[in-house]
């Protein structure tokens, strides 16, 4: 029978079960000493969640070439390596901080609220995420149902404002709800304002939401949106590749961004000032070739200045509506919104003839007889009249004695 990472005991100084002389403090280039297995992997990325801020690149470069289980053995040996890139102060303290370390216990920590980790290589793992190189998460922690590689094949991010207007918040959870109802993962951040507003406008419909944490999955941060939170854990997914209990600082927003950008097809920046951190998110869906969307506002709202900047750049495609965005983001040739068509009023649908008698009609109460209107449309009198009985019929006109009158 397969155990199970939890199931894999951290006993000591290596994921492998050598004692610590045997350890190398440098390793060579090449495959690990021993087979790695994946509880193993895991356990130790676990681990390096616990060491390092997400989107460390010195992680970064040695994962995508060597285990997470040489690593963690390095660091426990004290020892360095010319792919590290790290000074022996910060790998002093790294090692300090690894014999505090308890992955099972994290692990099984995530497990009692019904959650998982994910790696690369697993079923659930989004590949697309390969597209942040270095910078590249550890590793995710998912609280919520459904496949997340699933998810995020067909998935949106709606960001903006945390002090967003009201029209900011309209705006975003009329959209999120409409995106909702065609089918798309709505994603963001779990913020107040625009944040929050995209996340339940996607619940309200019976939608799925996805919410990119800046602190573990099981810390409800805001404090104001726990029952949101709650809520998007049992109808959606919360991620984040921040371990359990951790909270949220400036920088791991900013970090989280990239996660954010990188997992969905396209980014909708609804509201956002000059310096606003949703544009941050923006910038790093460029960065990753992903098509990316603004939402005009006011033009006097310091709100709407950051997102009229990124579209007047040429950063952004200005979009205002769930069928402009998916037009974007979609399938090609599949996804297209229906084509643009103004509304025709009454008197569009008149012919000809009865258009230039109705025009010929002067304005006021008192209207004009029918010689007048004869020589004003450049028609035979008796046409006139037959277009003025016409009209009449249809509401446009009525006769007061010898004259003729527009009523509408």
């Amino acid at each position: 029978m397969r155990r199970s990472a939890d199931d894999v005991p951290w006993d000591g100084p290596s994921l492998d079960g050598r004692p610590p002389d045997a350890v190398q403090t440098e390793l060579p280039l090449g495959g690990a000493a021993a087979p790695v297995t994946p509880e193993q992997e895991r356990l130790a990325r676990v681990a390096l969640t616990r060491l390092f801020e997400p989107g460390s690149a010195a992680v970064g470069r040695w994962l995508r070439s060597r285990p997470a289980v040489e690593l963690v053995e390095l660091l426990r040996g004290g020892g360095t390596h010319r792919e590290l890139r790290l000074d022996q102060q910060r790998l002093a303290v790294l090692r300090e901080r690894l014999a505090l370390v308890d992955p099972p216990a994290d692990l099984e920590r995530l497990h009692s609220l019904g959650g998982r980790f994910l790696v690369p290589g697993d079923a659930e793992w989004p590949s697309q995420l390969a597209d942040l190189a270095d910078a590249a998460p550890i590793g995710l922690w998912v609280l919520g149902t459904g496949s997340l590689r699933l998810l995020a094949l067909r998935s949106v991010a709606v960001v903006g404002a945390r002090s967003c207007t009201a029209y900011g918040a309209h705006v975003a959870t009329e959209l999120a709800a409409a995106l909702a109802e065609r089918g798309w993962v709505v994603c963001s951040g779990a913020a107040y304002g625009v944040d929050a507003a995209a996340h339940r406008g996607a619940l309200a419909v019976g939608g799925m939401t996805v919410a990119v944490l800046a602190c573990g999955v099981d810390v409800r941060y805001p404090r104001g949106n726990s029952e949101l939170i709650r809520r998007i854990s049992e109808q959606g997914q919360l991620v984040s590749e921040l371990p359990p209990g951790e909270h949220p600082n400036r920088f791991r927003f900013v970090l989280r961004n990239r996660v954010l950008a990188a997992l969905t097809r396209g980014t909708v920046v609804v509201e956002a000032a000059p310096r606003s951190g949703a544009l941050s998110t923006a910038r790093r869906a460029q960065e990753l070739n992903r098509h990316t969307m603004g939402v005009c506002g006011p033009v006097t709202s310091e709100l709407s200045a950051g997102v009229h900047a990124l579209i007047r750049g040429g950063g952004a495609t200005l979009v205002t509506d769930a069928a402009e965005v998916i037009e974007q983001i979609g399938a090609i040739g599949a996804d297209l919104p229906p084509p643009a068509r103004s509304r025709p009023r009454p008197r569009d649908l008149l012919h000809h003839s009865a258009a230039l008698v109705l025009e010929a009609i002067p304005a006021g109460p008192l209207g004009a007889p029918v010689g007048e209107l004869a020589l004003r449309a450049a028609l035979p009198a008796d046409q006139v009249l037959k277009e003025l009985y016409e009209l009449c019929s249809l509401g446009f006109v009525q006769r007061a004695g010898s004259h003729w009158r527009v009523i509408r």
